[in-house]
């Protein structure tokens, strides 16, 4: 539609390139799985499909199905010869030798330090192998893993730096990544044989300008900042990733092909306007030609790529960038779906690895989605009185949104409500912020100080997004569960399509009102909504067992104020923990008490601290294992939550809720010693129940609670018991037996690799006349207690 209202042709899509690019995508994903077996059969195969096309051609027909066959055979080569690759060679060789031996290797990757056990990981290009005297020489890829006192020394390299170490090779798993033979594992320090390029350093030498740069700001602008820039993630927190997964604006925690859409823009204009007299940007203003301002603009993208490394967004962006500035230097129309699939087709060819990225599907996707629906629903919000400048931002959000669903949902079963008006509002603040990163990026080894001031400027739009994000993910209906794999992709793009089909209808203003009546009562769930639709919370819960996977998170009312509850542990995953205490309608907690500090217990606390008030965090006597109980501290510092320390004796009272800490005894130098045996023990009570919560106990820990018994009269015959870690074997039937509990609730993830909840101890239980209720069979299970009958109800999150 033009400003005068006149109907436009709009020219059909050029789908040339749209089928040979799906067929080298899905024959190489397919393939990938073969992990180099069967080669030969591969390539015998690709040569036939070759051969076939060839035939079609000589006879003048099937020019498309020829070209598909073409592809099928390209991609069935390339992806065969990489997998015979990987396959075969010293490095598998070593692998299934089982001893060490001496590696040269050529470092590829940014090293990252792990959180959860402080090993050191890198990717890196194996150059030679030393075995018995002698040295065969490869490129083999591999991951490389550094334990010990070494693995700090490994975090300065950068990449192309060559360097030596004795090293075990061990082969991937059958889900292990298709793009490396091996991970060798290492305890050394890096030899090094040559330094890195002077590209890299040189690119070394800017990010680490860009962190000097930001040290000054916030914590938070600090950690994100980097990310939009060059794509370094370090500094993010698990808690601020959460809440840009619950939005839905994880692609913009670290550079992707928006940040390289950004420059290119910002260097050329836009692109449908690229070869006219009104052509923006600063190459129009400077008076560059149209091939010097492309050559200006692949030297751009190449720089990009290394600046902010090779991640599969940046190289789709890259290659897809390119393919258009070959068709502005060369004078011919390139166009956006034509490009997208050319650099598609080429990216998987040169690495068939790719066709198994999910990042590279979801970038893809969303450029598909942007080039291809996003210009029709514009016009068709602007035929229905939408102005253009909001038209087109909409039409994007909801076309991106529209073709990355299905694969977010195959990732993990949940749709986010308020994904289409984050991402809408952040492009806001994204443009701004990647602008002003990159002055800092450049600025920062000309002058430091004028560089703080511009992260200072560069801080604000970071700090909106940071709001926006957070703001989204603390709605109470921010995400919605949703059927996960295959059929819930399927079932998400039927109703999409349905939608889509109906919007003549839904645009009725009567309709359109009530869908965003309903749609704001789903964002908010008002409590006595959510009960009145859900049933949950059932009135009267003393106790809920939330399904958090395979961990423990036990919330226990007080009475009285319906939105504050007793936490113990917070489970494995901040998500789960999150989705249970909303649904609980749960904003309130004075105090969050943390049985030890395994992961399966502590990691969650994040989802707990985002948007609740939190009095303080209890913790045990023993800080182990060091690197979780360092991230509790640093959570409660960041959320300015006090942390305690548990003593046995301890009492303490909430509401109706009155408990006592019956363990560990740390005055005591022969308390069995671990982080299990270290366990909080509580025992509960609140009028007419009395709960005990075992934590993670062990045997030993149990027989000395068994022995004390005689100090905690109310612990025998109680009327709850949380088994003692996740229902293992590791149980003391006498204690059990003492405590002869009426209802046994047992946390535990479903089909979890340590056999819990074992069967001696379901057979014990039972004996005992115990009723036993599992999270992983049932959900969410809530303990009722009218006029002294137990009863529980479930909910399946």
């Amino acid at each position: 539609m033009t400003a005068r209202g006149a109907v436009t042709e709009r020219a059909a899509p050029d789908l040339r390139l749209v089928g040979p690019a799906a067929t080298v995508w899905g024959v190489s994903a397919l393939l990938l799985g073969l992990r180099g077996a069967h080669t030969a059969w591969v390539l015998g195969a690709a040569l036939g499909l070759a051969l076939l096309a060839v035939v079609l051609l000589l006879r003048g027909r099937g020019r498309v199905l020829a070209a598909l066959l073409l592809s099928a055979a390209a991609a069935a080569f390339s992806t065969g010869l990489a997998g015979a690759a990987l396959a075969g060679g010293p490095v598998p060789a070593l692998a299934r030798a089982g001893h060490p031996a001496e590696v040269e290797l050529t470092v590829d990757t940014d090293p990252h330090s792990r959180e959860t056990d402080g090993a050191t990981t890198l990717g890196a290009v194996v150059e030679r192998v030393s075995v018995a005297d002698s040295g065969v020489a490869t490129r083999t890829p591999v991951t490389l893993v550094v334990r010990g006192q070494a693995a700090a020394a490994w975090l300065g390299l950068l990449p192309s730096t060559r360097v030596s170490v004795t090293a075990r090779a061990q082969l991937p798993g059958p889900d292990g990544r298709p793009d490396i033979a091996a991970t060798l594992l290492t305890v050394d320090q890096p030899r090094v044989l040559a330094p890195p390029s002077t590209v890299q350093r040189a690119a070394g030498a800017l990010r680490a300008g860009l962190l000097r740069a930001v040290a000054p700001l916030p914590a938070e602008e600090r950690a994100l900042l980097p990310g939009l820039v060059d794509g370094d993630t370090s500094a993010m927190t698990p808690e601020l990733d959460e809440v840009f997964s619950a939005t839905d604006l994880t692609h913009l925690t670290a550079v992707s092909g928006a940040n390289l859409s950004v420059i290119l823009v910002l260097l050329l204009g836009r692109a449908s306007r690229a070869r006219t007299a009104e052509r923006g940007g600063l190459a129009a203003h400077i008076g560059l030609p149209l091939r010097a301002t492309a050559l200006g603009g692949a030297l751009l993208c190449v720089g990009f790529v290394v600046l902010c490394r090779p991640e599969p967004s940046v190289l789709r962006a890259a290659g897809t960038g390119l393919i258009m500035l070959l068709g502005l230097a060369t004078g011919r129309r390139a166009a956006p779906l034509s490009a997208l699939a050319g650099a598609t087709l080429l990216l998987i060819l040169g690495d068939p690895a790719l066709a198994h990225s999910y990042g590279f599907a979801l970038s893809a996707l969303a450029t598909a989605g942007i080039v291809t629906t996003a210009p029709r629903w514009a016009e068709a919000l602007q035929a229905h009185g939408c102005p253009h400048r909001l038209a087109e931002p909409l039409a994007a959000a909801f076309a991106a949104q529209a073709w990355c669903g299905p694969l977010l949902v195959l990732r993990a079963a949940r749709v986010s409500l308020v994904a289409i008006p984050c991402n809408l509002l952040a492009e806001l603040c994204v443009a701004p912020a990647t602008v002003l990163g990159f002055a800092v990026l450049a600025v920062a080894p000309i002058s430091l100080i004028l560089a703080q001031w511009i992260a200072r400027l560069a801080a604000v739009p970071v700090a909106l997004l940071i709001a926006l994000a957070r703001f989204g993910a603390e709605l109470p209906g921010a995400e919605i569960d949703w059927p996960g794999g295959w059929f819930g992709a399927g079932l998400l793009i039927a109703l999409t399509c349905a939608l889509v089909a109906a919007a003549a209808f839904l645009r009725r203003p009567l309709v359109a009102v009530l869908l965003a009546l309903c749609l704001l009562l789903t964002l908010l769930r008002p409590a006595p909504l959510a009960r009145f639709a859900t049933g949950w919370p059932p009135d009267g819960w003393r106790v809920v067992a939330c399904e958090v996977g395979q961990g423990d998170a036990l919330v226990l009312s007080p009475g009285g104020a319906p939105d504050t509850a007793l936490l113990v542990d917070a489970g494995p995953d901040p998500h789960a923990v999150d989705v249970c205490l909303r649904a609980l309608g749960i904003t309130v907690i004075p105090l969050v008490i943390l049985t030890h500090d395994h992961a399966d217990h502590v990691e969650g606390l994040p989802g707990v601290l985002r948007g609740r008030r939190v009095g303080a965090i209890e913790t045990t006597t023993v800080d182990e294992p060091a690197t979780e109980y360092a991230h509790v501290r640093r959570w409660a510092a960041e959320a300015q939550v006090p942390l305690l320390r548990a003593a046995r004796g301890e009492r303490r009272t909430l509401g109706r809720l009155s408990w006592q800490v019956l363990w560990p005894d740390a005055a005591d130098p022969t308390t069995p010693r671990g982080p299990n045996n270290a366990s909080v023990v509580l025992l509960v009570t609140t009028p007419g129940l009395r709960v005990a919560l075992l934590g993670d106990l062990e045997p030993p820990a149990q027989q000395r609670l068994l022995a004390d018994l005689a100090d905690f009269p109310a612990l025998r015959g109680v009327d709850v018991l949380k088994v003692a870690h996740h229902g293992s074997a590791q149980q003391d039937p006498a204690l059990l037996a003492a405590l002869r509990p009426r209802l046994a609730l047992i946390s535990v993830g479903p089909d979890n690799r340590y056999g819990h909840p074992a069967p001696v101890t379901l057979r014990l239980l039972r004996s005992l006349g115990t009723a036993v209720v599992r999270t992983d069979q049932q959900g969410d299970l809530a303990v009722l207690d009218t006029d002294g009958h137990l009863a529980v109800a479930t909910r399946r999150p």
